[in-house]
């Protein structure tokens, strides 16, 4: 079926159903960022490919909401079908259920007929049902949870990934399933809770130190979890399960269930149960048996997967060595005279580096993945924030001109994500230089406070914005996201951006420390550490009896001096800077070979610090 004949048939089972509008989100029930393809809805009704979508169909419209990251690649998937494009990111363009309310105000006014809202409520979570659900039944409007897009696509749909998981060795994880089940279900009892279910993939593999390789670029095992005081039940898909799995899971006390026996399971269970709304989806809270007691709340494994332990950031400081050694044999191998003759005449392209820069990631030892889709946005495609090439859209990179390269690796030691932005050559504009300082400014400041126990990320968000802003400059994306071990890159609840958070920096948490400038059809430059929150020893210059705390900078990978406008620097930033550069160079070089190490010394070579006035 084309995307017309998909639509007619979507609109004939609204018919059946009596519905006036239904909307399919790109989600999946798990509440993921990336999701396996059998989920990917949008795509299959409308054609449109892009990561963050939601379609709306009534009885005469079909409609596609979606953020700037993808207008133009929305226009032209949408080209030919009967599918329009809301820009959602226009101040003027309407909120879905404003979109609803509007369209069908008339025939509520005048009573014509019963307006009814389909959802899939597997696609939605507990908190966004409710909330879309009460605006719309404040205008009369009501919802209704049905799956009209399974009976439809039935052809050619990606079955739910199949793929045996494995155990993750408690010399990566340390701690045991024994302890982390223990904290939890402690945790549930000081909410008088008796049970949980958990539909975040993350969560579940953290608890159950299990790893799989379902969804691209995170490396999780498509499944639920109920733990109970004295039962802990996953769901999953039996043939994922191998016997070594099994015997593992047994040896814990872990049933094992099929995937789809969870609603079932929930229906019988009674007592407390606590549930995360911002992740569990609506169809699991629907299961929940009458006669049960609900708790709505966030998920504790969300709060203690996100403090890492001794060996995890141990592990995390091996996963950067290791990405530094690719990273400094990528940026070598760019510079070099045979990779500038190629780029001379046309033929290297911003795919070729992301392919390069994997196979040099490959030569690590435990390399698993990348951590997410690698960008390489040469020049003007380096200030789209998402930027995505692939084979055939790539474009040429030249030797000259500004590179922008967001990249990131799965270790069995941990997960790397570091942005570093470069110059190919040619004489730099003075406004290149000017943003690449003001960006490196901010993300030295962030990267060297201290602050009091009990600080949020969005109380010191503004310290690495300070100095673009004093030139008029900002940047929409947040400044810092919360990262997981040798699991998802972006996680939670931590993070540094302007929104207001409740979660407070905490020892143990990782978080990225990534500001930027975006020159829209000239450059991006964005400059990005993993940085992990570490107490302070006491200070004498301390006033109060208060914990301190800080970071310590895990990425290790010089900057490009070559782009800074050092009139700009002060000597403690230059200081800051040299004292980096020389960790880098003494972690890294005894992994490089005497060449390598050599292109690496020059590339950390201390900047000089303005002599003390009476010194020669």
């Amino acid at each position: 079926m084309n995307v017309q004949d998909k639509l007619t048939a979507l609109r004939g089972l609204m018919q059946r159903e009596g519905l006036a509008a239904y909307i399919v989100p790109s989600t999946d029930p798990h509440a993921s960022e990336y999701m396996a393809s059998h989920w990917t809805e949008v795509c299959w009704l409308t054609s449109f490919t892009g990561e963050a979508g939601t379609a709306l169909v009534t009885h005469d419209k079909a409609l596609l909401w979606t953020d700037s990251r993808y207008y133009l690649q929305a226009g032209i998937q949408l080209e030919g079908t009967t599918v329009s494009l809301m820009r959602e990111s226009d101040i003027d363009c309407p909120k879905i259920e404003d979109w609803l309310i509007d369209n069908f105000k008339s025939q509520i006014t005048n009573h014509k007929s019963q307006i009814i809202v389909g959802v899939n409520p597997e696609m939605w979570s507990v908190d966004g049902y409710k909330k879309l659900r009460d605006r719309l039944q404040e205008a009369g409007i009501s919802l209704k949870s049905v799956d009209l897009i399974r009976p439809l696509w039935t052809d050619n749909r990606p079955a739910i990934p199949t793929h045996r998981f494995f155990e993750f060795d408690t010399r990566y994880a340390g701690e045991s399933v024994h302890s982390k089940l223990g904290r939890i279900r402690a945790k549930l009892s000081a909410k008088h809770a008796d049970a949980m279910v958990v539909s975040a993939l993350d969560e579940i593999a953290w608890l159950l130190n299990i790893r799989g390789n379902d969804v691209e670029y995170n490396p999780v095992v498509i499944s639920y979890l109920v733990l109970e005081q004295q039962k802990c039940t996953l769901f999953v898909l039996p043939e994922k399960v191998t016997r070594e799995v099994s015997a593992y899971l047994r040896a814990n006390d872990i049933t094992v269930k099929g995937y789809e026996e969870v609603f079932a399971y929930l229906h019988n269970l009674t007592g407390t149960i606590l549930y995360d709304g911002a992740k569990v989806n609506e169809a699991l809270f629907e299961a929940i048996s009458v006669m049960a007691k609900t708790i709505n709340s966030q998920s504790p494994i969300l709060v203690a997967k996100s403090h890492k332990n001794d060996i995890e950031l141990a592990g995390i400081r091996r996963a950067m060595e290791k990405d530094a050694v690719a990273l400094t044999r990528f940026f070598r191998w760019l510079e070099s005279d045979d990779t500038r003759k190629q780029m001379a005449a046309g033929k290297v392209t911003e795919w070729d580096l992301m392919e390069q820069l994997h196979q040099y990631r490959l030569m690590g030892k435990s390399f698993i993945e990348e951590s997410f889709g690698t960008i390489a946005g040469y020049q003007g495609n380096g200030a789209i924030v998402h930027y995505a090439a692939t084979p055939e859209t790539a474009a040429p990179v030249y030797p000259k001109g500004m590179l922008l390269l967001d990249s990131g690796g799965q270790y069995l030691d941990g997960t790397t994500d570091i942005t570093r932005t470069v110059w190919l050559g040619g004489d730099i504009p003075e406004q290149a230089k000017r943003d690449y300082t003001y960006v490196l400014k901010g993300h030295l400041m962030l990267g060297h406070i201290r602050w009091p126990r009990g600080t949020r990320g969005n109380q010191i968000d503004a310290l690495a914005k300070q100095y673009m802003w004093q030139a008029g400059i900002t940047y929409g994306h947040g400044t810092g996201h919360g990262v997981g071990h040798f699991l998802g890159c972006h996680e939670g609840p931590q993070n540094i951006r302007t929104d207001m958070n409740p979660t407070v920096l905490e020892a143990g948490q990782i978080c990225s420390d990534e500001p930027g400038i975006y020159r829209t059809g000239k450059w991006g430059i964005r400059t990005e550490n993993l940085v992990a929150v570490t107490p302070v020893e006491s200070t004498p210059q301390a006033t109060t009896e208060d914990e301190w705390l800080c970071w310590e900078t895990l990425t290790l990978c010089p900057y490009d001096t070559t782009l800074i406008d050092f009139s700009l620097l002060t000597d403690q930033e230059r200081q800051w800077i040299n004292d980096y550069h020389a960790e880098v160079y003494r972690r890294v070089s005894p992994l490089l070979s005497p060449d390598e190490a050599e292109w690496l010394k020059q590339k950390t070579h201390p900047l000089p610090l303005p002599q003390k006035e009476g010194s020669k």
